[in-house]
């Protein structure tokens, strides 16, 4: 029984010694007594005994480094605390295994250095704004550097960004005092659109009134003119009309009287209104006038006229004179 438990042992030991499985997320370098010999992909590999070994066990999915926070300092003379990540994947697992000792502390490293020289590029307020132009900077200058291990520098991503205290108080004060200024622009903006838009309407109101003013003289004169129009087309007519009834037969003689009454009717609104009294210079002849007009007046009636009325009136009478009121 001893001897075949040793000889069990012994089988297993060079069973464990020949086999090699790879998972399928690993890359397994052998070596031959102790030279590269090759690359083993995932799946079952036999090796022979005490002549091949396993040297390396790269893991070849994408991997995320964290890059510890440090001390940067930015082109206007700032001091920040910028920390990230890094990602990256093996592409040649023997160049990883060979070209460098430990690539996951080289890319640290690295990653930290390149991030403080391009930081040490930008100004503070550029290094906040730009920072996707900075990871891929950053990311060009890793991967330029890493290409001989055989690691590939997907992508990588600041975290953080952060000034010191003095640096925090003072940007506050800055933005503070930022806040007031756009505060007062604002302010002295809205006062100028209100002067604007306020003149502006007092500017349209005179317009409108200028306006108003200006069609109300149109209307009025138009007005005026269609009045005046009317009443020279009534006149007219008027005028028509009492030409043709001094056409008629005794019309002449209507004329007169007519005209007779409208002088008595405007000299009696005279006398009543004046403060002056007046007596007519032509009276006798005025009083010969209305004879004359009686005896007309009995000629169109049918009636004998009076003889020597007419004569009556020869005399003149002449103005005593005006007196005061």
């Amino acid at each position: 029984m001893t001897f075949f438990t040793i000889l069990f042992a012994v089988a297993l030991f060079v069973l464990w010694k020949t086999a090699a499985i790879v998972p399928m997320r690993d890359a397994y370098v052998k070596e031959r007594l102790g030279k590269f010999s090759g690359v083993l992909q995932p799946g079952l590999h036999f090796l022979i005994p005490f002549v091949d070994r396993i040297a390396y066990k790269q893991e070849m999915r994408e991997q995320v480094l964290d890059i510890p926070p440090q001390t940067c300092i930015t082109r206007d003379n700032i001091q920040v605390t910028v920390d990230g990540v890094v990602y990256l994947k093996v592409m040649d697992a023997e160049r990883a295994s060979y070209g460098i000792e430990d690539y996951r502390r080289a890319s640290v490293n690295l990653a930290q250095t390149t991030m403080r020289s391009e930081i040490g590029k930008l100004d503070l307020h550029e290094s906040f704004a730009e920072r996707e132009k900075l990871n891929e900077a950053i990311v060009r200058e890793i991967d330029r550097a890493s290409d001989p291990w055989g690691i590939k520098v997907l992508r990588y991503e600041i975290r953080n960004i952060e000034p010191s205290a003095h640096v925090v108080h003072t940007l506050e004060k800055a933005m503070e005092a930022e806040r007031s200024r756009r505060a007062e622009v604002t302010l002295a903006t809205a006062h100028k659109e209100a002067t604007i838009a306020s003149s502006m309407g007092r500017r349209q109101e005179a317009i409108n009134l200028s306006e108003g003013k200006k069609q109300k003289s149109i209307n009025e004169a138009t007005g005026h003119a269609r009045e005046i129009g009317i009443l020279a087309d009534a006149t007219a007519e008027g005028l028509k009309k009492i030409a043709a009834a001094i056409a008629q037969p005794g019309g002449d003689v209507a004329l007169k009287m007519r005209i007779a009454e409208q002088f008595t009717d405007r000299l009696a609104q005279v006398l009543s209104t004046a403060n002056v009294s007046v007596v007519p210079e032509g009276l006798a002849n005025l009083q010969g006038f209305f004879a004359g007009l009686g005896e007309t007046s009995r000629t169109m009636n049918g009636q004998p006229a009076i003889n020597g009325a007419a004569a009556q009136g020869g005399g003149r009478v002449r103005a005593e004179g005006a007196s005061r009121s």
